[in-house]
């Protein structure tokens, strides 16, 4: 089967004919019909993160289950699935708990670029092994993963639009819904308006937010956050983002959700709190950044900074709720996905996402 894969950082993505062995125990192949083209993924090739390679990039993905492994009982044969990348044991103390996102036993084979027994299911023809990114490898034809990390959903969803349910609407939807757990009739400012920022403006708007405030560097961006439910908005190229939002807000909001990963916008967030407001980091930071805050500030104004891994989400029970408010017409997918590529065009792809042209690009994984 075919596969998009990643050597070194600057070197161009190729697709190549690799070979998928047959899932093993509590594992099952999925035939992918939609990958979207995340900037996780765009981080491991520009060198941003360091992985094992050879890697097969991709980690938002959505398909129809082909093949299960000893012990599976679901997902079963024939099931459309969302490919979750983190593929939770159920059995550590995050789990049962109710926080799969925080998994131990995901988050050591994720790290591994493999699956929980520490070997690939992939392999180049002369049997070199060629590794799983976040255990999932969804910029293919075909994948095995974790029986966890395929979530089954109703059969009636396009699976190439609810592909990216899978990272971008289930983090930036969640960071509002599960991990600030945000009141009806806050404030909000969404720093970054990609697919993640405009997932968490939709989560905002969903949960009756009186004020929305969107921040990017991008016209037309700003321009889609209204469409998604940004009451107001600031470019910052020509405005101070921080003056701006505490103006608007009369002088801070409740919640500043951030979705780009940059130190410098760490920092903005939270100077555009007001008192008791917390700041959610969403967006995925290079390794090493420490954006610095007023630690007295945050003390005196009993501020918060607290992080969003996977928007706090239970795979298993929130992504078919997602689908079913994307059924409805309450949840805006279709408008999140600007472009359609083929697998052989990911590079392209990333040059989208890299320029601010693309909001999110879904590869067609049978092209």
């Amino acid at each position: 089967m075919r596969a998009v894969v990643f050597t070194d950082p600057g070197e161009p993505l190729r697709v190549e004919e690799l070979t998928l062995a047959a899932p093993k125990a509590g594992e099952v192949r999925v035939k992918l019909v939609g990958a979207g083209v995340c900037h996780s993924d765009l981080h491991v090739f520009k060198g941003d993160w360091q992985h094992k390679t050879p890697l097969v990039l991709g980690h938002e993905g959505a398909g129809v289950v082909t093949q299960v492994g000893p012990g599976v009982t679901r997902p079963c044969v024939g099931d459309h699935v969302i490919l979750s990348w983190i593929p939770a044991c159920g059995e550590c103390r995050f789990c049962v708990s109710g926080k799969p996102q925080l998994c131990q036993t995901a988050m050591e084979a994720i790290g591994t670029d493999a699956m929980f027994d520490g070997t690939t299911r992939l392999a180049r023809a002369d049997g070199t092994p060629v590794y799983h990114y976040l255990s999932t490898a969804a910029f293919a034809e075909e994948t095995v993963v974790p029986a966890t990390g395929a979530i089954t959903i109703r059969n009636d969803a396009p699976l190439e639009k609810v592909s990216i349910v899978g990272c971008a609407v289930a983090t930036g939807f969640g960071a509002v819904v599960n991990t600030a757990k945000m009141e009806w009739g806050s404030t909000v400012a969404v720093i970054g308006c990609g697919a993640v920022g405009l997932s968490a403006i939709q989560g905002a708007r969903l949960c009756a937010a009186t004020k929305i405030i969107a921040v990017d560097i991008v016209a037309a961006k700003l321009e889609a956050a209204k469409a998604f439910g940004a009451t107001d908005v600031v470019n910052s190229v020509s405005d101070d983002p921080v003056a701006a939002v505490r103006e608007l807000s009369g002088g801070g909001v409740d919640y500043v959700f951030e979705c780009i990963g940059l130190a410098e916008t760490c920092e903005q967030a939270t100077a555009m709190l007001g008192f008791g407001g917390t700041t959610v980091v969403v967006g995925q930071p290079k390794a090493g950044t420490r954006p610095g805050y007023d630690a007295l500030l945050l003390s005196c104004y009993e501020q918060r900074v607290i992080g969003s891994n996977y928007g706090s989400m239970r795979p298993s029970v929130d992504f078919p709720r997602l689908v079913d408010l994307y059924m409805s017409g309450r949840l805006m997918i279709d408008e999140l996905i600007t472009g359609h590529r083929p697998l052989g065009e990911a590079q392209e792809a990333f040059e989208d996402l890299l320029a601010g042209r693309a909001i999110r690009t879904v590869l067609d994984c049978g092209r």
